[in-house]
């Protein structure tokens, strides 16, 4: 007598379906990258059209200094997102001159970020046979960029860039007439250029609240 047929039957989770795969993590230097990216397109979208930062007929000589000051709190309030642009602009184009110097920065950014802050924390640092802890690994990190940015050329660059970045948009607020700008009476408080940076460090935070 034949046995009879077995039917073939398939492992399946209690809900009737099967077991799906757990999705890959993203990792957080991806989310940083991300969100970091995210948030300089949102600021740059807040930025005013640049025709009317140079619009020569809004631009006179102020009466005194009671009034050049008063022209660059309004116009720096109302440009503040192109001035922002403005003074990366300028902060690049110097870093771009000096080969040198920004190769120096990119080096000390990606140190920063590889070896502290989106290293897994599961996986220590070994060079040369010696394991290094997280405390050591950020103390070198901070010697490190004390010494690119007070002892090098490095600080005295990224300095001088930043002067005259703010001379030059002082300048520019100074001279130029803002009776025809239109503030925005309810203006978000973090919106901007710079706006990036507390979204970007809201990526980093988690891994840096586990290194303490």
């Amino acid at each position: 007598m034949a046995s009879p047929a077995t039917i073939p039957m398939s492992n399946q989770s209690p809900g009737g379906g099967s077991q799906p795969q757990p999705p890959i993590a993203t990792p957080a230097f991806r989310i940083f990258l991300s969100r970091l990216s995210t948030s300089i397109r949102h600021g740059l979208s807040q930025r005013r059209p640049w025709y009317e930062l140079v619009d020569r007929t809004s631009m006179a000589r102020p009466d005194n200094l009671t009034e050049a000051v008063s022209r660059i709190r309004r116009n720096f309030s109302y440009f503040k997102v192109n001035y922002a642009a403005f003074l990366a602009i300028v902060l690049a184009l110097s870093l771009v001159t000096h080969p040198f110097s920004l190769l120096v920065l990119l080096s000390l950014l990606g140190a920063w970020l590889f070896l502290y802050l989106f290293r897994p924390s599961d996986q220590p640092l070994v060079v040369f046979g010696r394991t290094f802890s997280d405390r050591e690994i950020l103390g070198l990190l901070v010697v490190m960029t004390i010494v690119v940015v007070f002892l090098t050329t490095v600080g005295s660059l990224l300095i001088s860039a930043v002067m005259i970045g703010l001379a030059l948009v002082c300048a520019h607020g100074a001279f130029r007439v803002p009776e025809d700008l239109f503030m925005d009476d309810q203006e978000p408080a973090n919106t901007g250029f710079l706006s990036f940076l507390g979204n970007a460090a809201s990526a980093a935070a988690p891994a840096v609240a586990a290194r303490v």
